[in-house]
C-alpha cells in the first residue's frame, strides 16, 4: 500500500473513516497542502508536492474555485459580526437576504425557503413536507414516494429509500428502509424528442404504475435531466413534463432534487428550465455556497407551505441546530451574486464545448462504452468497473485530480477553468483511459 503524505497518512489511517471506505483495507488518500484557483497542491509519493487541476470541483460544489477573494471576504465580514446563532425564535440578515435571492432566481411558484445542513437533509425535509401535506389534505394513506430507477438522493434514511434499491449504494439496507414505488429508468439521452418510441413506452409504463398506486403516493422525487451519483446519466426533459402531468392528475407533489444540477451545471440555472416546468418542492445544495460551507435549502410553493402549516402538526416538524448558519448564508449569497454577475451561461457552454471536443477521441479507445457531455459535465463510461487507484494515479500524473467510480471516469470542473485547463483535463482523462483501459 502506498503511503502518500508520510506520517500524516498513518495518523489519518489510525483515526479517520473516509466516505465509502473500509477501515480494515483503506485506500490511499492524498494530503492536501493548499488550494488556489482550480488547483490543489498535494503531497506526492516522493515526499514532495504536486499541483493538479481539481476536475471534480470538490464533489461538484467549488464552482468559483479555491480562495476566491469575493467569497473569502464574505466569510471574513460575517465572522466580524457573529458566526452562528440559533434560528429558533431568532433571525438574521444573511438568512433573510439569501431566502429572498433564492426565491427571486428559482422557478416562480416557489416562495418559501427552509434552510438545511446538507443536501441529503434537504431531501429529508422535502419528503416530510410531502407527507405532512397529504395528511393535511386528508390523504393519510399516501405515505410513499414515486421515483425512477437509477436515482441517488443522499445517504440519510429517507433519501436512501428513494435511491435505486438494486444498483444503488444502499442495497445493504434493504428491509430497513421505507418501501417506495419505483418506475423504470427514463431512456438515456438528453436530446430524445417527446415522440421518441422508447420515451413514449417509458411514459406509458410510468403512467400505468402511477394510476395503479395513486392512493399510496404522496409525491414524485427525481433528479431533473441528469442522474448524478447513480451514473452521470442524462435523460430527456420531456420526461419531466410527463412527471409534472402525472403529479397534477393525481394530486402528487413534484419534488426536484437539484443538489447536483442547480446553479448552472447543466447549462440552465436550474435543470427544470430545460423542460419548462415548475416543481412544487425544490432541493438545492452543493454549489449553493460555492463549496465554502455546508448549506442546503428546500423551497416550496405557498400552497405547500400553508397547507402544511394549517394541518394537524401546525408546523413543519424539523429544526437543525445549525439551520441558516450566518457564515454559510453570507457566503452563499456572495456565491450566487458572483455567479449571476458574470456570463455564467457562456462559461458553461464553453466548458461543454471543450469537454465534447477533448473527450471525443476517448470514444474509439478499447474498453470505452460511451462518451457523453451535458453542460459542464463530461463522462467516459467504460465497459467494466474502473480500477480506481490505477486510474486516479494515471490521471494525476498528467496534472489532474479526478475521483472515478463504478464504470465512470468523469469531470465536473469549476466554472472558472480556462479553455486550456479544460483541454488539460480532457487530455489527462483520455490518456489515462488509454493507459489503464
Amino acid at each position: 500500500m502506498s503511503v502518500v503524505g508520510g506520517e500524516w497518512w498513518q495518523r489519518d489511517a489510525e483515526r479517520l473513516w473516509h466516505p465509502y471506505s473500509s477501515l480494515s483495507d483503506p485506500s490511499p488518500v492524498r494530503l492536501v497542502r493548499g488550494a488556489d484557483g482550480v488547483r490543489l497542491r498535494l503531497d506526492d509519493e516522493a515526499g514532495g508536492t504536486v499541483e493538479a487541476i481539481d476536475a471534480m470541483a470538490s464533489w461538484w460544489c467549488m464552482i468559483h474555485g479555491y480562495r476566491n477573494p469575493v467569497l473569502d471576504a464574505a466569510v471574513k465580514s460575517q465572522v466580524d459580526d457573529f458566526s452562528h446563532v440559533m434560528f429558533g425564535g431568532l433571525t438574521h440578515e444573511p438568512a433573510i437576504r439569501l431566502a429572498e435571492r433564492l426565491v427571486e432566481i428559482s422557478p416562480d411558484p416557489l416562495q418559501h425557503v427552509f434552510f438545511c445542513d446538507s443536501g441529503s437533509v434537504s431531501v429529508e425535509v422535502a419528503i416530510k413536507l410531502a407527507l405532512q401535506y397529504q395528511v393535511a389534505r386528508g390523504n393519510s394513506g399516501r405515505t410513499r414516494m414515486l421515483t425512477v430507477r437509477g436515482g441517488y438522493h443522499g445517504d440519510t434514511f429517507a433519501p436512501m429509500s428513494v435511491c435505486d434499491p438494486v444498483n444503488g449504494m444502499h442495497s445493504l439496507f434493504t428491509g430497513a428502509l421505507k418501501e417506495q414505488v419505483f418506475g423504470p429508468r427514463p431512456p438515456a439521452g438528453f436530446d430524445r424528442p417527446d415522440d421518441d418510441p422508447e420515451l413514449r413506452a417509458w411514459a406509458a409504463a410510468l403512467t400505468a404504475l402511477a394510476d395503479e398506486r395513486a392512493g399510496e403516493i404522496a409525491a414524485i422525487v427525481v433528479e431533473p435531466v441528469l442522474q448524478g451519483a447513480g451514473g452521470m446519466y442524462p435523460y430527456s426533459p420531456a420526461c419531466l413534463r410527463v412527471l409534472r402531468d402525472l403529479a397534477d392528475r393525481h394530486g402528487f407533489l413534484l419534488i426536484l432534487d437539484e443538489i447536483a444540477t442547480g446553479f448552472g451545471r447543466t447549462g440552465t440555472l436550474f435543470a427544470s428550465e430545460h423542460a419548462g416546468i415548475d416543481p412544487d418542492i425544490l432541493c438545492v445544495g452543493k454549489a449553493l455556497t460555492g463549496g465554502y460551507l455546508s448549506l442546503a435549502a428546500t423551497l416550496c410553493t405557498t400552497d405547500v407551505a400553508h397547507t402544511v402549516s394549517d394541518g394537524p402538526g401546525g408546523a413543519l416538524m424539523h429544526g437543525p441546530t445549525f439551520m441558516a448558519n450566518p457564515l454559510a448564508c453570507a457566503v452563499a449569497l456572495a456565491s450566487i451574486d458572483l455567479l449571476l454577475s458574470q456570463d455564467w451561461a457562456g462559461r458553461v457552454a464553453g466548458i461543454s464545448a471543450g469537454l465534447s471536443a477533448g473527450l471525443a477521441p476517448a470514444a474509439s479507445l478499447p474498453g470505452v462504452k460511451d462518451v457523453r457531455v451535458i453542460g459542464a459535465v463530461g463522462v467516459v463510461q467504460l465497459d467494466g468497473p474502473v480500477d480506481m487507484k490505477r486510474m486516479t494515479d494515471a490521471v494525476l500524473r498528467r496534472g489532474v485530480w479526478v475521483r472515478p467510480f463504478r464504470d465512470l471516469v468523469y469531470t465536473m470542473p469549476p466554472y472558472v477553468c480556462t479553455a486550456e485547463e479544460i483541454a488539460t483535463i480532457t487530455s489527462a482523462i483520455t490518456g489515462a483511459v488509454e493507459e489503464v483501459g
